[in-house]
């Protein structure tokens, strides 16, 4: 159980160094290992928290915070990382303290150096109100945490020490250049002065492996010894900073100009590297977009990018040496624009892209670009407020339906608190804040922006705008229990917009109020048709967010009128839909509709199970009511048919058993469960 990242490269060395943090976690509740940049303490904790997944029951969970320039985000960073996605009021620590209070798991906190002193005030603050938690974190300096331990993460081993280093060499330069023998007596010595020269820095030794394409050992000797000696009287200590210093800067030499330039433009990204992000922020004057591609695949040839399944990603060591460069060529302040606006842009081309068969796709690339959209926001909101607030509008959509509703919260209420024109632009961003506030169950608050909304939509006069009131206000009602409201402003948007949803897509979303309420009031057989009329209209446009909601319906009417078996198999298209669009809270609600038509058909142990699997869900998103409020009673009738079926102790072991497995797997399993005959 949990997120740890993946890594391709193999693991060198430090084995008295994962004996000692495994025993000083045994006594330690906060251990933080320190050292240099590039001296391997992320990929040391990486090991250590690998080794120890089975010691803790709820497992380990990795936060990278190596993108975080100030503390804005750092509580929901982490709150993302443990898979706590809340949609409660409360501030996100005091969310984050009372998920963390129950669970036996190992935090692992890398990159703090950035928000060290938040960093240890949070800490500090976890681990008081979570006594089954242990925090191991890596930084360039200590927390500043009562009780933290440091551990020291030292070079790997050189010379009489041992040959860590050279082992990595070697590993690293099979890599680089399958087939090099380095076994030779001349080449072995060329191998060693090497790595005794980089102090048996790993980040150092991979970069130097590099030269190997197209140099012998001692060829890359005789060159490294060459800048080191003129580097003899810097006055930068501890060596092994100038020896890193030195590689780094070796590195970026023996790329091409456009290479590096390339790299100092990559530094304004925060998170995971597209090349069609990379194309749009980066290219220009010399670089043309056509040599983007090629360069970013060079530069991860070189190891100064690192691949992943989704693009690429620069470490903070270099990436701090690429902001220097960019600074030197004063492209600072225009890259860092030019990267505000390309992702000001995706967030509208996704909105504007929401109803289409593309809209899977949107939600996970919003979902993948939050840490630079975030940070694009930050710079809109100091350059271009304007522009800011139709960013946040258009990327609220996705975030309340991905969890992130305390980002889209502040970012919403900072934009609307501006001296800004009303427009299109604010009246999204005042649907979206409806909306948040609606499921952070926040109604009063909602109730009055929805109706500021109202307000701004009659002065737009268009369609679209009037729709998106009409969602927020009737949406609100109806998380509120009031259904015949909900219905009535719902379905009043409608008969007054009839139009094609192509032109404005908030129909769709009205349609699914309208739904819910009509059912919410027990009118079923309209309900029914209103959800078929729903289904081939998402079919139509083949998107999934309300044909998830068209799926809900209908398991809920054919339980109701008694079909349990179609219910199921509706229940379980919804969840497959959610889960596709990444929506915690609509993949809760979808397990409480598949739990009771399982016990509609008499398995109250696989109904427990898939109670307990959306109780981990229903936690997850800190849903005080667990969807509208006429569910409860629904939900205790289906609960005492699983009962009865499997016998109180039965149920309440695989209830148990499911709620206190982690969400992703035990979906998995529902997923994979029997299917209707």
């Amino acid at each position: 159980m949990g997120n740890l990242p993946v890594v391709t490269t193999s693991f060198v060395g430090r084995d008295s160094e994962l004996v000692s943090i495994e025993r000083t976690l045994r006594d330690h509740r906060l251990v933080t290992l320190t050292g240099s940049g590039g001296v391997g303490k992320s990929r040391l904790a990486l090991r250590a928290a690998e080794r120890l997944e089975g010691r803790y029951a709820d497992g380990v969970w990795w936060a990278d915070l190596s993108h975080l320039h100030d503390d804005q985000l750092l509580t929901t960073t982490v709150c993302d990382a443990v898979g706590l996605l809340d949609h409660s009021p409360r501030r996100p620590v005091a969310a984050l303290r009372e998920w963390l209070s129950e669970r036996r798991l190992l935090l692992v906190l890398d990159c703090c150096e950035r928000v060290v002193g938040p960093c240890g005030r949070l800490v500090a603050e976890l681990l008081a109100a979570a006594p089954g938690l242990t925090v191991l974190a890596t930084s360039r300096e200590l927390l500043g945490a009562p009780d933290e331990y440091r551990v020291e993460v030292s070079p790997l081993s050189v010379g009489d020490d041992g040959d860590d280093a050279v082992r990595l060499f070697h590993d690293r330069a099979a890599a680089v250049a399958p087939g090099l023998a380095l076994d030779a007596p001349d080449s072995a010595a060329a191998v060693a002065e090497i790595c005794r020269r980089l102090d048996g820095i790993p980040l150092a030794v991979e970069l130097a492996c590099v030269q190997l394409r197209e140099s012998s050992a001692q060829e890359v000797s005789g060159r490294l010894a060459s800048r080191m000696d003129v580097l003899a009287d810097d006055t930068v200590r501890p060596l092994r900073h100038r020896a890193l210093r030195t590689t780094i800067g070796w590195s970026h030499e023996l790329c091409t100009p456009l290479e590096r330039l390339l790299w100092a433009r990559l530094s304004v990204f925060r998170g995971v590297i597209m090349t069609p992000d990379a194309e749009a922020v980066c290219a220009g004057g010399p670089l043309a977009a056509e040599a983007v591609a090629p360069a970013l695949e060079r530069l991860a040839d070189q190891s100064v990018l690192r691949r992943t399944e989704e693009g690429y990603r620069m470490l903070d060591t270099l990436r701090e040496y690429g902001a220097m460069w960019l600074a030197e060529l004063a492209e600072d302040a225009l890259l860092a624009d030019r990267h505000a606006r390309h992702f000001a842009h995706v967030s509208v081309q996704a909105y504007v892209g929401w109803l289409g068969p593309a809209q899977v796709a949107w939600y996970f690339r919003i979902a993948g670009a939050h840490a630079d959209l975030c940070a694009a926001l930050d710079h809109l909101l100091a350059e271009d407020p304007e522009m800011a607030m139709e960013t946040a509008g258009c990327a609220g959509l996705f975030w309340s339906c991905c969890g992130h509703l305390h980002e889209a919260r502040s970012y919403l209420e900072r934009v609307l608190a501006l001296p800004l024109s009303a427009g299109p632009h604010r009246t999204r961003a005042l649907w979206a804040l409806g909306i948040t506030l609606a499921l952070q169950g926040e109604h009063d608050a909602a109730r009055l922006t929805g109706e500021e909304c109202r307000q701004a939509a009659l002065n737009d006069g268009d369609s679209e705008a009037a729709l998106l009131a009409a969602h927020s206000m009737s949406f609100t009602h109806l998380m509120m229990g009031e259904p015949h409201t909900a219905h009535a402003i719902s379905d009043q948007a409608l008969r007054r917009h009839p139009g094609d949803p192509a032109d404005a897509p908030s129909q769709l979303r009205c349609r699914v109020i309208r739904l819910f309420a009509l059912s919410a009031l027990g009118r079923l057989d309209e309900a029914f048709e209103e959800a078929a009329r729903l289904q081939q209209l998402s079919l139509r446009f083949g998107e999934r967010w309300a044909r998830a909601y068209a799926d809900h319906q209908l398991a809920l009417i054919h339980l109701l009128q008694g079909r349990p078996r179609h219910a199921e198999s509706h229940a379980r298209a919804m969840l497959a839909s959610k889960h596709e669009l990444h929506d915690s809270l609509g993949i809760a609600l979808g397990l409480d509709l598949l739990a009771g038509a399982i016990a509609a058909q008499g398995d109250g142990v696989a109904a427990a199970r898939t109670s307990g699997t959306g109780h981990t869900y229903w936690r997850m998103v800190g849903h005080p009511h667990r969807g509208t409020p006429e569910l409860g009673a629904i939900r205790e009738q289906w609960e005492r048919r699983a009962r009865q079926a499997a016998g109180d102790s039965a149920y309440e072991l695989a209830y148990r058993r499911a709620s206190a497995d982690d969400a992703e797997r035990g979906l998995a399993r529902v997923l994979e469960g029997r299917l209707p005959s």
